[in-house]
């Protein structure tokens, strides 16, 4: 299970081996709920709420005229298809000096001539995940982070049978993996639709947390559409089904015995379930599932942008309705947005008919779309809207930007600028812009750094503090700097007071 660790500034992803030492330790607590429980068992005050009076048990019309979910019929049903997978793989140790002898003449020998900190011998290493059967003749889907770096894999049903499995595919930005196994005529379980699930319906995750195998939890959709951090093309399903490790690769399904999910990530402050699990959504994984037994890799299409959200702040000055799109920041040197005419500044509304609300939309309606495709893009330019067509590329790995030293600009705007040298420009791919030299005032407010390469300002091009300052008289309220920092671009709107 892929684990999201709140701390008092926010959270951060942490590894499997990072967190084990909190799954040795942690304690399993259960609440008892006074009255009726959620799934219509009678809790401590069952009886003082069978005595009410109707007219305080009274409740709105077509809700207390539903019946509570039947999750046992659906569990038997689909149980059977759920497995518990179990992972070996083998761990080196780094070589270690004994304690006694670290303080040793011997012990300084050792460290300057090749013996601390390299590895040491591979020790073998147990863990446990989840997963589904989806195809009767030995399909399993389970996650990408489950099966990673396995040297054997063994899948174990209900019924007791064990099989080795082999990987088929994994597909590390979906975090979706494909194994299979030699039987027939296992059972299956259903496939959902997971744009027809509603926030607020109930969900039933199965798996094995902590080894227990299939074992029940249920709950109901908390969000849909979720980003979450270094997840470009999955809009997760929250739930506040109980998950844990070892539901890693596990179905969620709905109330018709259907998955619309595989359980693959938490947030929490304690490295266990604190009622924040993400839900892979089925069709996105099916998706991938289709690629993988296909031809063993994934082909996703690439639009070739950097992308930031889009603010207040940008709405203002950029003259937008509202806070929605994708703000392209940056282009990919004659990638497929550059030759289609897309220009830094643009906001993505829409790709191929389908509404960008947030920036993280656009990566994974990017990523469903079919390399060497024809994608239509709706951009806010300007004050207007153009309609632009891309073909598309297919993704390949990103390769490291360099970093630039190159920094950004002065004025009202509370910066200290000068023009980049003839070095930088060679060094950062620029043909002008301004360096910040110093920055305080309304500059430092919104972040701007020394160090920082200011590009343009309103969509303008600056290459001399001179246009700066005349660009920023024009500006209005709130300006906005297209800035460079270490390679990577990004808007940054200045409200000027």
């Amino acid at each position: 299970m892929r684990v999201f660790l709140a701390t008092v500034k926010g959270y951060r992803t942490m590894s499997r081996k990072s967190v084990a030492s909190y799954f040795v330790v942690a304690g399993i607590a259960a609440a008892v709920t006074a009255g009726f429980s959620q799934f219509g068992g009678p809790g401590l005050n069952a009886a003082h709420a069978l005595n009410a009076p109707a007219a305080q048990m009274s409740a709105p019309l077509g809700i207390a005229s539903r019946p509570l979910p039947d999750i046992a019929t659906l569990v038997e049903q689909n149980g059977p298809a759920v497995v518990n997978i179990k992972v070996s793989s083998m761990t080196k140790t780094s070589a270690e000096l004994p304690d006694e002898l670290k303080n040793s003449p011997f012990g300084e020998f050792f460290r300057r001539f090749g013996g601390q900190g390299q590895q040491g011998p591979a020790v073998p290493t147990h863990g446990e995940g989840s997963g589904f059967i989806v195809s009767a003749d030995g399909i399993v889907l389970t996650n990408a982070h489950v099966v990673a770096e396995a040297s054997k894999l063994t899948v174990r049903l209900t019924d007791g049978r064990e099989f080795e499995a082999k990987v088929a595919g994994v597909d590390k930005k979906t975090d979706v993996a494909v194994l299979r196994i030699d039987a027939k005529d296992l059972p299956t379980v259903k496939i959902g639709n997971p744009a027809a699930t509603r926030v607020g319906e109930w969900v039933v995750a199965i798996g094995s947390p902590y080894g227990f195998e299939n074992s029940v939890t249920a709950g109901i959709v908390s969000a849909k559409s979720r980003s979450l951090p270094e997840e470009n093309y999955v809009p997760f399903i929250q739930t506040d089904a109980a998950v844990n490790p070892g539901n890693s690769g596990g179905p969620l399904f709905n109330l018709a015995g259907e998955v619309i999910g595989i359980n693959s990530q938490i947030y929490s402050r304690t490295g266990g379930y604190q009622g924040l699990s993400f839900a892979i959504p089925i069709d996105v994984a099916m998706r991938v599932e289709g690629q993988l037994v296909a031809t063993g890799r994934v082909s996703r299409a690439k639009l070739g942008v950097s992308i930031q959200e889009v603010d207040q702040g940008i709405v203002e000055s950029f003259g937008l309705p509202k806070a929605a799109g994708a703000l392209v920041a940056g282009l990919e040197k004659d990638g497929p947005a550059a030759r289609a005419g897309v220009q830094p500044g643009d906001v993505v509304l829409k790709f191929n008919g389908r509404a960008i609300n947030r920036s993280s939309d656009l990566p994974m309606a990017v990523g469903e779309a079919a390399p060497g495709s024809s994608a239509e893009i709706e951009v806010w330019r300007k004050g207007r809207i153009e309609r632009l067509n891309a073909k598309l590329t297919e993704l390949t790995e990103p390769k490291v930007a360099a970093a630039s030293d190159a920094k950004a600009d002065g004025g009202k705007l509370g910066l200290a600028v000068r023009p980049l040298t003839a070095d930088e420009k060679r060094e950062a791919e620029l043909v002008g812009g301004l360096v910040v030299e110093d920055v305080n005032g309304p500059a430092a407010r919104a972040g701007l750094q020394p160090g920082d390469v200011i590009l343009s300002l309103n969509g303008k091009p600056v290459n001399t503090p001179e246009e700066l300052r005349s660009l920023v008289g024009k500006g209005g309220k709130t300006v906005a700097l297209l800035v460079q920092r270490e390679g990577g671009r990004r808007f940054v709107a200045v409200p000027l007071g």
